[in-house]
């Protein structure tokens, strides 16, 4: 059994899930690398040997959540790192959006990440040790317009992380939730999906970020090999974060988001305290 932590990434065929398991196999960590199609991840595992392991998992389905993490701790011995990064996005307003695109994308980006979760902690649980790692997003936090749904599965895996913090702690299990602002990956590309068509009454809202999104897609500021290398050092901190925002937007919006929060927080001091009982 090796000694130095074992990683576990899902969606490794592109983006954040490739660089990052490029960057542990080059550290010498243990690796599984995922995908829906392990052809696209075997090139990754070819060139560490057994060190690597490539397996098919597609997040959605539980027999390939069971079958993998068998796999995963049959070949190593154990999972000390879960990455949940496999997702997809959609596009569009809120009316227009399609309902069965969007159970899809809830599929892959809640349900899939909790099952996952749920399937790697008896281990962790039993050795009293492990870091779950969920890739969230900016929208996690502050919800843009044409993005309504995809926000939502981020929120929900926001409120999952830190629920799952606080019911793992005493355990020596540790959960990063990252929160990444525009990459280079193919969120905005081929891994989302949008409305064929924005109504009239949308184009300035939707519309306009639909058309900002797309035309923006590969000249993102966010490097995700930088990432990959944070993300690590956050797993490692010996005081690790919660959160983990990637990116100076991030950053960003994220200070703004706090700033709305006070000013309509204390705004409203007085009415939110008025709807508690008097006291006897």
């Amino acid at each position: 059994m090796t000694s130095k932590p074992v990683w576990f990434i899902t969606g490794c065929s592109t983006g954040f899930g490739r660089e990052l398991a490029r960057h542990t196999l080059e550290l010498g960590y243990p690796t599984v690398v995922t995908a829906r199609d392990p052809k696209q991840v075997e090139d990754l595992a070819r060139q560490h040997g057994d060190n690597a392991l490539a397996l098919k998992l597609d997040v959605t389905r539980g027999e390939d959540i069971a079958s993998a993490v068998s796999a995963a701790e049959k070949h190593f011995g154990r999972i000390d790192v879960l990455v949940n990064n496999a997702g997809i996005g959609y596009f569009g307003s809120l009316e227009e959006s399609d309902i069965d695109e969007v159970r899809k994308m809830f599929e892959i980006n809640v349900w899939g990440l909790a099952n996952m979760t749920r399937a790697v902690l008896p281990g962790m649980r039993k050795r009293r040790s492990g870091t779950i790692v969920n890739i969230s997003s900016q929208g996690g936090l502050v919800a843009n317009v044409a993005v309504s749904f995809y926000a939502a599965t981020k929120f929900s895996v926001e409120a999952l992380s830190e629920s799952l913090s606080k019911e793992v702690a005493h355990l020596g299990i540790k959960v990063l939730i990252v929160e990444p602002s525009g990459f280079r990956t193919d969120w905005a590309g081929r891994s989302a999906n949008e409305v064929p068509q924005t109504m009239e009454d949308y184009q300035p809202s939707a519309g306009a970020r639909l058309k900002m999104l797309r035309e923006f897609s590969g000249n993102q500021p966010g490097d995700p090999v930088r990432a990959a290398k944070a993300i690590v050092q956050a797993v490692e901190a010996e005081d690790p974060p919660l959160r983990l925002l990637l990116g100076k937007e991030a950053l960003l919006n994220a200070r703004k988001k706090i700033t709305e929060l006070q000013r309509d927080f204390d705004a409203w001091a007085e009415v939110t305290e008025s709807a508690d009982a008097p006291k006897a």
